[in-house]
């Protein structure tokens, strides 16, 4: 039918479109200055970002990864009565670790106040990372400063004349130790010398023995006491060793205006047997009872008021 018929020469549109041409980026919209696109841990309401967030704050806690507090380095005192004699004391201590809820009684809050007053850093931790530093803490903990030993050289060099020094020849209790330190700054001595290897050191209870000596005079340790000995010969030293079984009494001696040297040997075993050699005479301090012994610090003490009192004739 004629209606029908299409016209000659007319295309029929197709709905479907044919593959288009890109323009190989040259008509899209760049975004100036903005940069390339943030990481998703660097942007802040990213759950990455949060689970980093989370990791620094980790790392930075003072706890290890198993969840216990770090052990404080050096030496600690532990106990509600020895923390607080400690801080009684002033000694040098680096920070105050306290449990958390601990029972506050007159001992706790006392070790509060002082450590508040020695500017000291107090640190809580659970109960449970307290006792993983010390099981018989009683929920509180000092940790003591390392002591900072000088030499035999700066004592030396420090000394007054004539000179007096001290040596320890394997002296192992810490409380002789700070009461020989004690007893020497009493007396004017330049320092107190003392063997490094089987012999006390300036623990907390030496610290507390000195009564505060041990802030005010040097205190060295050397490796080899004869040689030690040699060396304060050089400067002019007249080396008095103290034994209990000599003949030789220590009211007897004429030289306490020169240049002394006092060495003390250990409780039990005395002098050791090369130093004992090296030394200019070996004394004893005479007593009534011949039964009866002194023990170190005791000894030192004597010897120290001999020398002070002969000088000052």
């Amino acid at each position: 039918m004629a209606g029908n018929a299409k016209p000659r020469g007319a295309a029929r549109s197709s709905a479907k479109k044919g593959p288009t041409g890109g323009t190989g980026g040259k008509n899209k919209r760049r975004l100036e200055g903005k940069g390339p696109t943030p990481k998703a841990e660097d942007r802040p309401y990213h759950a990455a970002a949060k689970r980093k967030k989370a990791a620094e704050k980790k790392s930075a806690s003072p706890r290890t990864r198993t969840g216990r507090s770090e052990k404080p380095k050096g030496e600690i005192v532990s106990g509600r009565n020895a923390v607080l004699e400690a801080l009684r004391a002033s000694v040098p201590a680096t920070e105050l670790i306290v449990a958390r809820s601990i029972d506050v009684d007159d001992r706790v809050a006392e070790s509060l106040q002082l450590a508040l007053h020695h500017q000291l850093p107090i640190r809580e931790v659970h109960r449970a990372e307290l006792e993983g530093i010390n099981a018989n803490s009683q929920g509180i903990i000092l940790a003591i400063k390392p002591y900072q030993y000088s030499s035999f050289q700066e004592i030396a060099e420090r000394a007054n004349h004539p000179i007096l020094i001290v040596a320890l020849d394997g002296v192992t209790d810490p409380r002789n130790l700070g009461a020989i330190v004690r007893s020497a700054a009493a007396f004017g001595a330049a320092g107190v010398v003392m063997t490094e290897r089987r012999a006390a050191a300036m623990t907390a209870s030496a610290w507390k023995s000195s009564a505060g000596a041990a802030a005010r005079l040097p205190v060295a340790q050397v490796t080899n006491m004869a040689r030690t000995i040699e060396d304060a010969k050089k400067l002019g030293c007249f080396v008095i060793g103290l034994d209990g079984e000599s003949d030789q009494t220590l009211s007897g001696m004429k030289v306490a205006k020169e240049n002394v040297m006092i060495v003390v040997g250990s409780e039990g075993k005395g002098l050791s047997r090369l130093v004992r050699e090296k030394c200019d005479l070996v004394v004893s301090i005479p007593m009534r009872a011949t039964t009866e012994s002194l023990n170190a610090s005791v000894a030192t003490s004597i010897a120290l008021f001999w020398v002070d009192e002969q000088r000052r004739k």
